[in-house]
């Protein structure tokens, strides 16, 4: 016998459900009230590790999760899944740098992107879930980087050996704030990383896509004028590097294109020259490494100024060779140092200083030739797809938005044509 209303081992009491709650069916996921007063939420869902896990989460309230949950098994069903690491963004950052654009992306690519992850972006937003970052986080990140002062930021006052700034007893920050264009590579290098967490089905979706960051204003630079080409390559005359110049004016190639060019690349027969390879120092080290995009990798017809410049930088070159002896190590490059190796980039700006200097060129970069070239093809009536090609531009807006604005002389022409078809 047993007592009224004791169950025996053999027939055991059930559980009654609580009121007004049904049993959900396998496959509907599970709510219940947290000790916090919150509600969790799970369910057997697909992963981008292709099996089926249980994932969970939390809500403010029931209808909250209820939603959550929906949507959660919602895209398990349409086939997309869920991240089946809780990765936080610097985990994440940290694989994405290391498999992803060490292996994929130019040397100094990387060397960009990690110093921003590094720097920026894992110090603000690293300790938070890649899976439930949001856009809002993201925009509050962005603005938190914008106001905030570097300074004081990375303790520059306090490490120097007379105290300024936010050092000071009375601390007078001096507001050291990044540029636009820092603040738009920084969005750039976090939703490049987010869009291939996309794409590797590690969320479903890139929440720095809603983020707009305004792009900075550039003051344009159209370079040398003919007269001022003239009288830069006139200086340059009698120089070591004088082809170097006149390559970069007539041609408009980047400097580590300049730096990188090989003699196996250069036709004076055919007067071709291709553009293959660039020199860049990267992690300290001069590496040869690929041009700057597809398209800057090209063939371009050599006008006549340049094939002699090479003509008689070749022969200028042999005598070097010969003079060096034992101490020349032969890299094939057209403008080496005076012993064959690779010429450290600052020994060529130094140079064009020098040249600037006698030209009475105050304030030029040697980049401006590029500027030169693309500004003075489009005023002889070159077609722009044409300078392009020439200057290996990846698409045709950078050569007109960049490029192509009119001289004072142009426009004064232009109005002067309308002022006499209206008078």
């Amino acid at each position: 016998m047993t007592m009224a209303g004791l169950a025996t081992p053999e027939e055991p009491r059930r559980r009654k459900a609580p009121r007004g709650r049904r049993k959900r069916s396998n496959g509907e996921g599970s709510i219940w009230p947290r000790s916090d007063g919150r509600y969790g939420y799970a369910a057997y869902v697909l992963t981008n590790a292709g099996t089926y896990k249980r994932i969970q989460g939390y809500a403010r309230s029931t209808e909250e999760a209820r939603k959550k949950l929906t949507e959660l098994i919602r895209q398990s069903d349409q086939g997309i899944p869920a991240a089946s690491e809780n990765w936080t963004v610097a985990e994440y950052l940290t694989y994405w740098l290391r498999h992803v654009v060490q292996e994929e992306r130019r040397p100094k690519t990387y060397q960009g992107y990690e110093g921003v992850v590094r720097l920026h972006i894992i110090p603000g937003l690293g300790k938070k879930r890649l899976g439930k970052l949001t856009a809002r986080e993201i925009r509050v990140f962005i603005t938190s980087v914008r106001e905030q002062c570097q300074c004081c930021k990375h303790g520059l006052d306090a490490a120097r050996d007379e105290p300024r700034c936010c050092a000071l007893k009375q601390p007078q920050c001096c507001q050291l704030k990044l540029s636009p264009r820092m603040i738009q590579s920084i969005h750039a290098v976090l939703r490049n990383a987010l869009e291939c967490a996309v794409r590797e089905e590690i969320i479903p979706r890139n929440v720095a896509k809603p983020v707009k960051v305004s792009a900075p204003t550039y003051k344009v630079n159209r370079g040398l004028t003919v007269t001022q080409a003239r009288r830069a390559l006139a200086a340059a005359k009698g120089e070591r590097l004088y082809a170097l110049y006149v390559l970069a004016l007539c041609l408009g190639l980047r400097r580590g294109e300049l730096l990188g060019l090989r003699w196996v690349d250069v036709d004076l027969d055919a007067g071709t020259l291709e553009v293959v390879q660039s020199l860049q120092r990267v992690g300290g080290q001069l590496r040869f490494v690929r041009p700057k995009t597809d398209d800057s990798e090209r063939t371009i017809p050599l006008p006549e100024i340049c094939t002699e410049a090479l003509a008689d930088h070749f022969e200028r070159q042999q005598i070097e060779r010969g003079d060096a002896e034992d101490d020349w190590q032969d890299h094939g490059l057209v403008f080496p140092s005076r012993i064959g190796t690779p010429m450290e980039p600052d020994n060529l700006r130094r140079s064009w200083a020098r040249i600037c200097a006698k030209a009475g060129l105050d304030a030029t970069r040697l980049h401006d030739t590029r500027h030169t070239c693309v500004s003075l093809l489009l005023d002889l009536g070159v077609p722009p797809h044409i300078v392009r090609d020439i200057v290996g531009h990846s698409d045709i807006e950078v050569t007109m938005t960049i490029y192509a604005h009119a001289s004072l002389d142009e426009k004064r022409k232009a109005l002067r044509k309308l002022g006499d078809t209206l008078g």
